[in-house]
Parts: structure tokens; C-alpha cells; sequence
């Protein structure tokens, strides 16, 4: 797994979106999901992200945090910060699926962490 840069460090923040070691990116399968309103809505709050305005956050455990989107069926966007720079956009849901998206976001993290480890030693 590696990260695919989103964007260019904009205001001290750098935003990735995590990729599994199969190339996919499962919060871009979720993005590109959603509908038409819906997908600008969140992007418009990644922008605001990248100006390092979080808005409304929550941290979830000691690495795990979510983005809250408040409209539709309560949007959330699960990331994690790497030295207080790098957002890692592991993936999204919404409310009705919150406990499985907080378990597959550490999944995807632990997946990545442990790449990341292995890409060292290489």
C-alpha cells in the first residue's frame, strides 16, 4: 500500500489517500460512489482540509479520526495525521455504517503502516 498524493501542500498540509498493495484506493471507490451533489459536497470539504480548516472532527481512538459531513445520511470521512502534516484519507461511509467503517479504516491503516515498514528495509 501506498499513498496517492491528492493534492500539493497548500497552507502546511499535505492530503494522500491510501492505497492497498492491489492498487486499489478504497476511499476513492467510496467517493466515486456517492452522487453528483453529493461528491462535490465532500469535495468542497477536502478543500477546506487542505486550508486546514477541519470544521467538524471527531477523534475516533489514539489514531483513527472522522470527518463529519452533516447532510444527507451523515457522511464520514476516516483519516489519520502523520506528523502533524500528511492526512491520510484511509476511506468514507456514513452513519448506518459507522462501526464496520471505523474497523476497515484500521485495517487499511495497519495494511499500510506495515508497507510502509517493509518499503524501509528495502
Amino acid at each position: 500500500m501506498s499513498a496517492i498524493e491528492y493534492a500539493i501542500n497548500m497552507e502546511q498540509r499535505i492530503v494522500k489517500i491510501a492505497q492497498l498493495s492491489n492498487g486499489k484506493t478504497p476511499f476513492i471507490d467510496w467517493i466515486e460512489s456517492l452522487d453528483k451533489v453529493t461528491k462535490s459536497r465532500v469535495q468542497s470539504r477536502l478543500t477546506r482540509l487542505l486550508e486546514n480548516n477541519f470544521g467538524d472532527h471527531k477523534k475516533i481512538d489514539n489514531e483513527i479520526s472522522e470527518l463529519r459531513l452533516k447532510f444527507g445520511s451523515g457522511y464520514r470521512i476516516y483519516y489519520t495525521e502523520i506528523d502533524n502534516v500528511i492526512v491520510l484519507l484511509i476511506n468514507g461511509g456514513d452513519k448506518s455504517t459507522q462501526s464496520k467503517d471505523i474497523q476497515k479504516a484500521k485495517d487499511i491503516l495497519q495494511e499500510w503502516r506495515k508497507l510502509q515498514w517493509k518499503n524501509l528495509k528495502t
